[in-house]
């Protein structure tokens, strides 16, 4: 059965303080998630007491040759003394070396071929994971990858079902698979700004990222003639098309349901984002005609994503936008119908933005 996060990160604080009786030293067990797509490993959780030293962070792992190792070998790693690691270091080395940490031992997150993140382990004395403190860590370490591969797993199971339906639809309807790769990216931006300032941690902004690919799966539902209609719909038709919004319910439930997903940690992110990304701050959006923080946050903050690729995307109706006239546009209805932390939250990443435009663009042959 998976763990939610919540329950993965008490799991991991009760082992901490089982391992803390018998070695006082270990002072941080941390787990990050990788995503093979981006090449990004993330934080996702931790048993650290107070303050992580990581936290919202991300980096390629292309860039960190040390973990690119164990990931292709799928050996652990000890690290004796962080006190000698050279002088040029990448961000999160310094972020540890500025803590009472002074050892560590980094284990891969495998299945078979397929690396799922890392786990790491901390110490405030040098030379603290000798041969028998690793043996007796080793057992724990599997059990925490397999509780970690656990949670993940229902996640991607449930992405993967829904995407195959898009694909077999995806002739159908002018929203690309690279728009979807944007749309979930912008969203990860905005989460992972907004997190701090809403105390939410890590898992969240992973899931924000992971489910908002899947707002409009509804639209699978919807007849040809309507979906497809290149000018302006008229009334019937433009409620037809809004009732997306309920069959994407539908559609997730039902394939929780027929999949055996019932044990997806946090479901009701999905459910929120499916279910309520056309609201409106001010009550004028759809199908419930939410205001204000009634809205759930995840479903905010898709609302944005996905209006903006919108906006910046060539469509067969229109020409793409230019950021600066899409982010125009966002600011003119913010605190209207978009919200306003959320608008600036993307806004304030430009360069993170044009990144994402570069990496995910639209094939011009097709």
């Amino acid at each position: 059965m998976a763990l939610c996060p919540e329950d993965l990160s008490r799991r991991l604080a009760e082992l901490h303080d089982q391992f803390q009786r018998q070695y006082p030293a270990l002072c941080r067990i941390a787990v990050a998630v990788y995503d093979n797509e981006s090449d990004l490993l993330k934080t996702f959780v931790h048993s650290t007491r107070g303050a992580s030293p990581l936290r919202l962070y991300e980096a390629k792992l292309s860039d960190v040759p040390s973990l690119q190792a164990l990931a292709e070998t799928g050996l652990s790693r000890v690290i004796p003394d962080l006190a000698v690691l050279p002088g040029s270091l990448s961000h999160h080395t310094q972020a540890i070396r500025e803590t009472p940490y002074r050892s560590s031992y980094t284990v891969p997150i495998r299945q078979g071929a397929t690396l799922h993140g890392f786990l790491f382990f901390n110490a405030t004395e040098p030379g603290f994971f000798n041969e028998r403190v690793v043996a007796s860590l080793d057992i724990y370490a599997q059990l925490i990858s397999l509780l970690v591969i656990n949670e993940i797993l229902p996640i991607n199971t449930l992405k993967g079902a829904v995407q195959a339906a898009r694909v077999f639809s995806r002739h159908r309807d002018d929203e690309t698979g690279q728009h979807l790769e944007r749309m979930a990216r912008y969203a990860r931006l905005i989460a992972w700004v907004l997190a701090p300032r809403h105390d939410l941690e890590d898992w969240w902004v992973e899931y924000v990222y992971r489910f908002a690919p899947l707002h409009d799966v509804g639209k699978v539902a919807i007849p040809d003639a309507v979906l497809l209609k290149p000018g302006r719909l008229t009334s019937e038709e433009l409620r037809v098309m809004r009732t997306h919004v309920a069959k994407g319910t539908e559609i997730i439930d039902a394939m929780i349901q027929s999949f055996g997903l019932e044990t997806v940690p946090h479901v009701s992110i999905l459910r929120n984002i499916v279910t309520y990304h056309h609201e409106a701050l001010d009550g004028t959006g759809y199908p419930h005609g939410l205001t204000g923080s009634a809205i759930p946050l995840e479903a905010r903050i898709t609302a944005i994503a996905d209006v903006f690729d919108a906006l910046t995307s060539k469509r067969p109706y229109k020409g793409a936008w230019s950021n600066e006239e899409a982010a125009a546009y966002l600011r003119e209805h913010a605190g209207v119908r978009f919200d306003a932390e959320a608008v600036e939250a993307l806004l304030s990443c430009p360069n993170e933005i044009q990144a994402i435009q570069a990496r995910y663009r639209e094939d011009p042959l097709g």
